[in-house]
């Protein structure tokens, strides 16, 4: 029996590609996004797209209830949606962006979560996936203090939650997809920045199109609860500074 999917943050990114992979992989996709689902659901031939604001609990309980109506189930459900201020002082950031931050990665994901593992206790089965991020490892950098700290967070909530839905036959897992090529991470940069960075993007980041697949393919896999599945292990980005020398990768072109 085909999966039924669920991801937030579907329009582009790592969430789009991940819709993508699901599909190619024969599962039922639904997926939301705050605008441009219907150019995303052109993409991807059969698949559900609904407007939704994950930080708003009756949109997300509207998107759980489309699924559920058109699938019967949700076996899936990935929280994908994300968003990073400006790489500024904490002092420099205006204070609507940090509000947005702290709303769609927190306290969206927490609404989210609420109402997903809601259903999944009801149906008896089901897996959630958060999407971690920079900072989730405790690593920090200057100008990344808001995302990383919700990031951090991110990692926390999914461990407590797996706590929580133990022996209810649905599992909670983290998703860590490593430094991906998207505009949540080279947004904001001047030419002159990118040029400083671009070295370290061409050892760790990946394309959209590289990382999706694995990722897709080891979500539908499934595995206990508490698990994660990371595509850029410690490990891989100790191997990828030894290799750099002898490699040639352009990530950004």
């Amino acid at each position: 029996m085909n999966k039924v999917v669920v991801v937030t943050g579907g329009t582009r990114g790592i969430g789009l590609g991940l819709v993508r992979e699901f599909a190619a992989r024969g599962a039922q996709v639904v997926f939301c996004g705050r605008r441009e689902v219907a150019e995303a659901q052109k993409l991807v031939p059969g698949s559900v797209g609904v407007v939704a604001d994950v930080t708003d609990r009756a949109a997300v309980q509207s998107l759980w209830d489309t699924a559920i109506e058109r699938f019967d189930r949700v076996d899936v459900w990935v929280n994908n949606a994300g968003m990073s201020p400006a790489r500024r002082p904490l002092w420099e950031l205006d204070p609507a962006a940090i509000d947005a931050t702290v709303g769609l990665n927190l306290t969206g994901l927490l609404h989210t979560s609420a109402v997903v593992l809601g259903g999944m206790t009801a149906q008896g089965s089901g897996a959630l996936w958060n999407m971690e991020g920079f900072g989730s490892n405790g690593m920090r950098q200057p100008g990344l203090t808001v995302y990383g700290a919700t990031k951090r967070a991110v990692t926390y909530v999914t461990d407590s939650l797996a706590k929580e839905v133990a022996g209810t036959g649905v599992t909670v897992h983290h998703l860590s997809p490593g430094m991906v090529v998207t505009d949540l991470l080279t947004h904001d940069y001047t030419p002159e920045e990118l040029a400083k960075v671009r070295k370290i993007f061409n050892i760790l980041a990946d394309r959209v199109e590289t990382v999706t697949p694995w990722l897709a393919e080891r979500v539908l896999r499934g595995g206990p609860n508490g698990s994660r599945v990371a595509w850029l292990t410690r490990g891989k980005a100790t191997g990828r500074f030894l290799t750099a020398p002898f490699r040639s990768r352009d990530v950004l072109s």
